[in-house]
C-alpha cells in the first residue's frame, strides 16, 4: 500500500497496532469498536443475525447531535445501527467466494458522495480482503492486488478531503483499521497474535508533521477508538466504554485542550468504575483519578492567574503524566472487571444441557423404531444409590464454591430451594442416562431393528453436522 506508507511515513498520521479481544469475529468488534467496550462470547451467537446495538455508541451520539451519517458496505452496521444511517447501502457477508462485487459495490458510491458536502461521517466496510483469507489463505497471491485496490481507494478518499479543506479550512479525519487478524489457516474467531492484532491508521492534516516509524507503531487496545472518535467530534464518550484517549492524536493541542480532553476520559470510567466495583475507593486507579483532579484544579488557578511562566508548564506536564497513568490503571481494572465470566453458573447450565443432549440421543434408536417406547427404570437400587449420592457430591460442591467465591455468582445467589431442585435435576438426569446405557450395553445386545435405527441415527446427525458447518463457517467471515 504504497500512498498509505507515503502517509505514515511523511508524518500526516499516528499508526498504532489495536489488540481485539476475543471472540475476533465481525459483529462483536464493531461493537468494540463503536462503545469501547468488551463484548461476550454470546455475541459469537449473534454474529449469525446481529440484533440492534442497545449499548451507548458513537454511533447513536453522533446521530443525536444532529451529524449527517453515510454508510456502505457490510449490512452487520445496517442491523446494528437501524434508522442511524441517513443514506446506506449494504453488502452481505454470506458468500465467501466473492471478493469483488462485494468491494465494487461499495466503492461505486464513492465519487458521487466525496462530491458531495452533506454528510459528516462516512463509514465503508470492505469485505474482499476477509473473503481471500478465508477462501484461498493469508499468503494468497491475491492479497496484494487487493490490498493495492484498497490503497488506491484510500488515495482517493484522502485527496477528496484535502480538496474540501481548502474550501473549509477545517481539518478532516481519516481513519484506516481492520475488525479483526487472518490466521494463518484462514480463519478468525479465536486469540493467536494473527487474529487480535489489528492495523489501526488515523490521518489528518491537524496532526504535527513528525517522521512516522512504521517499524515500532505504539500498541494500543481497540477499544481506545470509541473514546478517541468521541472527544474528536465533540460528543460524550460512550458510558461503558472501557477505552483510552489515544494520547498521540491530542499531543499537538495547547496543554489547556491536553488537560480537559483526559479529565474528560478519566471522569467517564471513573463513574464506571463506582457502578461496577463496589470497593472502588480502594482501587489505584481510582486514588490517580483524584490526585489528577486536585493537581489539575492548581494548574487551572495559575492559568487563571495568566502565569506563563515555566511553573505552569512544568505543573501542567506532572498533571499529564498523572492522568496518562489514571486512565491505563482505570482502563485495565476495568477490562480486567468486565472479561471476568461466572464460571460456576456456566458449568451448571452446560451440564444440564450435555445431560438432556446425551438422553435425546440415547433415545433417538426407540423413537425411530415402529414401536416408540423408552423405558428408563430409576427405581433400582444401583440407580437410587446413584442419585442419593450425585445429590450429596454436589450439595457438598455447592457449598464449598459459594461459601469461597470472592466475585458474585448467578447460582449462588439463588434461593437454597432453587439450588437444591437444579442439583436434584442434574442427579437425575445422570441416572436416567445410567439406566438407558445399562439397558443397552448391560443387559443385552440390542435387537436387529433398534440396531438398525440406531445405525440411522448415527448416520443422520452425522449429515446433520455436515449441513451446520457451511453456515458455521459463513458465521466468521465477515
Amino acid at each position: 500500500m504504497p500512498y498509505t506508507t507515503y502517509l505514515v511515513e511523511k508524518g500526516a498520521s499516528h499508526n498504532f497496532v489495536a489488540e481485539a479481544k476475543p471472540p475476533t469475529v465481525t459483529m462483536p468488534r464493531i461493537k468494540a469498536l463503536m462503545t469501547g467496550s468488551l463484548p461476550g462470547f454470546i455475541d459469537v451467537v449473534r454474529n449469525l443475525n446481529s440484533p440492534a446495538l442497545l449499548e451507548d455508541n458513537v454511533i447513536r451520539q453522533a446521530k443525536a447531535a444532529g451529524k449527517r451519517i453515510f454508510f456502505y458496505g457490510d449490512e452487520t452496521w445496517i442491523k446494528l445501527f437501524p434508522k442511524h444511517f441517513v443514506e446506506y447501502d449494504g453488502t452481505t457477508s454470506f458468500f465467501v467466494s466473492d471478493y469483488t462485487e462485494v468491494d465494487n459495490n461499495v466503492t461505486r458510491h464513492l465519487d458521487k458522495v466525496l462530491k458531495r458536502g452533506d454528510w459528516d461521517v462516512l463509514i465503508l466496510h470492505y469485505l474482499g480482503l476477509d473473503h481471500i483469507g478465508h477462501v484461498s489463505g493469508p499468503h494468497s497471491p491475491l492479497i496484494g492486488r487487493k490490498l493495492s485496490e484498497m490503497d488506491g481507494v484510500l488515495m482517493r478518499i484522502h485527496t477528496a478531503l484535502l480538496s474540501k479543506e481548502r474550501e473549509t479550512l477545517l481539518p478532516n479525519l481519516l481513519v484506516l483499521c481492520g475488525d479483526h487478524g487472518m490466521s494463518e489457516t484462514g480463519s478468525h474467531g479465536a486469540s493467536s497474535t494473527e487474529e487480535v492484532n489489528t492495523p489501526l491508521i488515523l490521518i489528518s492534516s491537524a496532526f504535527e508533521r513528525k517522521p512516522g516509524d512504521m517499524r515500532h507503531p505504539k500498541r494500543v487496545q481497540q477499544t481506545d477508538l470509541a473514546a478517541t472518535l468521541a472527544i474528536g467530534l465533540g460528543l460524550p464518550i460512550p458510558k461503558d466504554s472501557v477505552g483510552s484517549l489515544l494520547f498521540p492524536v491530542i499531543e499537538g493541542k495547547p496543554m489547556r485542550d491536553q488537560l480537559r480532553f483526559l479529565h474528560l476520559n478519566t471522569v467517564q470510567l471513573s463513574k464506571l468504575l463506582q457502578e461496577n466495583v463496589p470497593s472502588y475507593e480502594k482501587d489505584p486507579g481510582f486514588e490517580q483519578f483524584k490526585v489528577s483532579e486536585k493537581l489539575h484544579g492548581n494548574w487551572i488557578k495559575l492559568y487563571l492567574e495568566e502565569n506563563k511562566s515555566e511553573v505552569l508548564f512544568n505543573l501542567g506536564t506532572k498533571v499529564l503524566r498523572q492522568y496518562l497513568d489514571a486512565l491505563k490503571t482505570l482502563s485495565l481494572s476495568l477490562s480486567t472487571q468486565v472479561a471476568q465470566y461466572d464460571i460456576y453458573s456456566m458449568m451448571v447450565g452446560t451440564a444440564v444441557v450435555l445431560e438432556v443432549l446425551t438422553l435425546l440421543l440415547l433415545s433417538i434408536p426407540q423413537a425411530l423404531h415402529r414401536k416408540a417406547e423408552l423405558d428408563i427404570s430409576l427405581s433400582s437400587p444401583v440407580i437410587s444409590l446413584l442419585f442419593y449420592l450425585m445429590f450429596l457430591v454436589l450439595s457438598a460442591f455447592h457449598v464449598i464454591v459459594c461459601t469461597s467465591a470472592e466475585s458474585s455468582c448467578y447460582f449462588c445467589g439463588l434461593p437454597w430451594l432453587a439450588a437444591c431442585g437444579v442439583m436434584a435435576l442434574i442427579s437425575a438426569l445422570l441416572c436416567a442416562i445410567m439406566s438407558v446405557l445399562t439397558k443397552i450395553f448391560v443387559r443385552g445386545s440390542l435387537p436387529s431393528k433398534v440396531a438398525g435405527s440406531w445405525e440411522y441415527s448415527i448416520v443422520f446427525l452425522h449429515r446433520l453436522l455436515l449441513l451446520f458447518q457451511p453456515i458455521f463457517h459463513f458465521s466468521d467471515t465477515s
